[in-house]
């Protein structure tokens, strides 16, 4: 499952492609610092823009640990979506990039290939996610996965949810289903590359 991803756009381009498809970014702890970052791993703090309880078309861009601990303390950052809907703590977690980690194509090696994913023709994009409080850490997100898509089969038996700019605004509206957006994209949505 995917355990890092990347983010190298700044805070003002981030409210200004929200605002193109109608949603306000709010920042209730003032604009953060978004640091251009190759690589954020569990349990580092990144960028979200969780939903305002009983606002529409807006949110509130703010930065949260990524994981918060599960069962025998181990870090909850994936979480299956399969079936499930979520009338609360939706988030949009925002990258650049994800990666997924297969096997070393050459048996000699002892670090497994490191692929990343990008989405075709744009520079950023969202991932569907829930926030909430936990009493060991604060307040964290976690991704949300669904089956695979043809860009992610080859390489992965699960896939972030990655959401159409177009349904952005609607993750962050409970009243809408969940399982109406969280779906494999389509063949081509993805591009990849070998970084490691």
């Amino acid at each position: 499952m995917c355990n890092e991803y990347s983010l190298k756009m700044d805070t003002a381009t981030i409210v200004q492609d929200l605002a193109a498809v109608s949603i306000e970014a709010r920042f209730s702890e003032g604009a953060p610092n978004i640091e251009a970052r190759d690589s954020i791993k569990i349990t580092d703090s990144a960028p979200i823009l969780r939903m305002i309880e009983g606002e529409r078309g807006a949110g509130d861009l703010v930065q949260r640990r990524w994981s918060w601990p599960g069962p025998g303390g181990r870090p909850v950052y994936n979480f299956r979506s399969d079936g499930r809907e979520f009338a609360a703590g939706r988030c949009l977690i925002i990258a650049d990039g994800f990666y997924e980690f297969t096997d070393p194509a050459d048996r000699t090696k002892k670090r497994k290939d490191k692929w990343l994913f990008t989405r075709v023709g744009e520079p950023w994009f969202c991932m569907a996610g829930l926030w909430r409080t936990a009493p060991e850490v604060g307040e964290a997100f976690t991704m949300l996965t669904t089956a695979p898509g043809p860009d992610i089969a080859p390489y992965h038996d699960r896939q972030v949810a990655i959401l159409d700019r177009a349904d952005w605004a609607a993750w962050l509206d409970p009243s809408i289903s969940a399982k109406a957006l969280l779906k494999p994209l389509p063949a081509g949505s993805l591009s990849v590359e070998q970084v490691g």
